[in-house]
């Protein structure tokens, strides 16, 4: 005889359902198949009941048994649907039973309803869970939407301090929640409306761009204009211009420092060489006297019109005649090079004139160089018994305005007049009265001028 095992006949007295009523077994081949899907049956049976009276273990943080209770009252229908189901199992098993013989296809067909019965149970379970996150997710969002939109248009140290207290607010003190409220640091409340205008901008439609905002800037929307070529030769020569510009201007510091640097021996021999680069000085020059509030030469030219035409005028650096045009004297006009015909090239230091044959000499801005009593000595020499001599020199190269007037009357020379009251130049007037009284190898240190170097601009 065939012997069921002792499990099957077990299994639901375990589960706490009532045992299944014993049969006669016979040992034919049907009742051996009709006993397997018994045993079948039994299983699932079994896997049923153990299925629906365990629930998880409460998690910290999770719904206590009073929050259980609670739902099940406010929602009964979807608390007893599982105990429905079962209470609808057992009715057509016991149908099956008194209806269908031992192994039947009506057993078969009831284990496939079993199995569908068994999802259907584990698919309300997860509805069960589906509900619980979404009561969790109500919890967390706040129930007025207004208040909501007014906290995220809030900004700053009082928004975060709003939103902290209102997380805590919402918290009930009844709640038995394991977790306290946590307050958000300064960081945390910033990404979160951070998140939340991105999540905002996500859902937002897209406008069309015919609906475009109005208040957008016409800089944006209007492209400036393609250049023409034109606008890229007019831009091409006016770098090329301020280029030009700054290679002239560092000619003109060299060429400069190398006059007030050496003798006036060796600045001729420099222009002689390159005759371009006295143009290039005496350009630079006249652009730095011209930012000056007056030009020495135009006080000179003004002395000299008050005095008789029929003085003859000795022009020692004269550059471009400037002094010979603004008067009626004679002027002999010398210096490194010639930009007028009316230029005497010659070193000032020894110029092509007799002895005592000028009325007056003239040394606007020309005292450079390192050998400035030779240029004097020069003077004395051409100059007439009671000869005028006028000197007019930047007042930044004087040091001592006293040992240079001493020096220069220890040449042979009285001072007449002197005018220290412009802010660029001194003016000096001279008269000569007599030849050097000292000599040739006698030190006069208040000769020794400072030169004047132009900064890089």
């Amino acid at each position: 005889m065939f012997e069921e095992p002792e499990w099957a006949e077990e299994a639901p007295v375990a589960a706490g359902l009532p045992p299944v009523a014993s049969r006669p077994r016979p040992a034919s081949a049907s009742q051996i198949k009709g006993s397997k899907h018994r045993q079948l049956l039994a299983t699932l049976r079994a896997l049923e009941a153990a299925s629906l009276p365990q629930q998880p273990p409460s998690l910290p943080g999770s719904d206590s048994e009073e929050d259980v209770v609670e739902r099940k009252k406010k929602h009964p229908k979807k608390a007893s649907s599982a105990s429905a189901s079962i209470e609808v199992e057992k009715k057509r098993k016991k149908k099956c039973q008194q209806q269908g013989p031992p192994g039947s296809d009506y057993e078969e067909k009831e284990v496939k309803r079993s199995k569908k019965c068994l999802k259907g149970v584990f698919s309300a379970s997860d509805s069960a869970e589906e509900q619980k996150r979404k009561r969790k997710c109500q919890k967390q969002v706040p129930s007025n939407p207004a208040q909501h939109q007014d906290n995220d248009n809030q900004t700053g140290p009082k928004a975060w301090k709003s939103s902290a207290t209102n997380d805590q607010s919402k918290q009930s003190p009844g709640s038995t929640s394991a977790n306290p409220p946590q307050t958000l640091s300064r960081k945390q409340w910033r990404n979160r409306q951070k998140n939340k205008r991105r999540h905002k901008n996500k859902f937002r439609p897209p406008q069309p761009p015919d609906q475009a905002p109005a208040t957008a800037p016409k800089e944006e929307t209007e492209m400036p204009p393609a250049p023409s070529p034109d606008n890229y030769e007019d831009r091409a020569g006016a770098l090329r211009a301020r280029m030009a510009q700054r290679l002239d201007g560092a000619r003109f510091r060299y060429l400069n420092e190398q006059l007030y640097s050496g003798p006036s021996s060796a600045a001729q021999r420099l222009f002689q060489e390159d005759p371009e680069a006295f143009l290039l000085y005496h350009r630079g020059f006249q652009s730095q006297v011209k930012k000056w509030p007056l030009q020495p030469v135009d006080r000179i030219a003004r002395d000299l019109r008050q005095r008789p035409a029929s003085l003859v005028v000795a022009d020692f650096g004269c550059g471009d005649c400037r002094l010979a045009s603004s008067i009626r004297n004679p002027v002999h006009c010398f210096d490194l090079a010639s930009l007028d015909p009316r230029v005497t090239v010659c070193d000032m230091a020894q110029v092509p004139l007799e002895d005592e044959s000028v009325d007056v000499a003239v040394f606007c801005l020309s005292l450079m160089g390192t050998n400035i009593r030779d240029f004097l000595e020069e003077a004395n020499r051409v100059l007439k018994q009671g000869g005028l001599l006028k000197v007019a020199e930047v007042s930044s190269r004087f040091e001592d305005v006293r040992t240079f007037l001493g020096a220069v009357t220890k040449l042979g020379f009285k001072v007449i007049s002197k005018d220290l009251t412009n802010s660029h130049f001194f003016l000096f007037d001279f008269e000569k009265t007599g030849p050097p009284r000292v000599g040739p190898k006698a030190q006069l240190t208040g000769l020794k001028l400072q030169p004047c170097l132009y900064k890089r601009r």
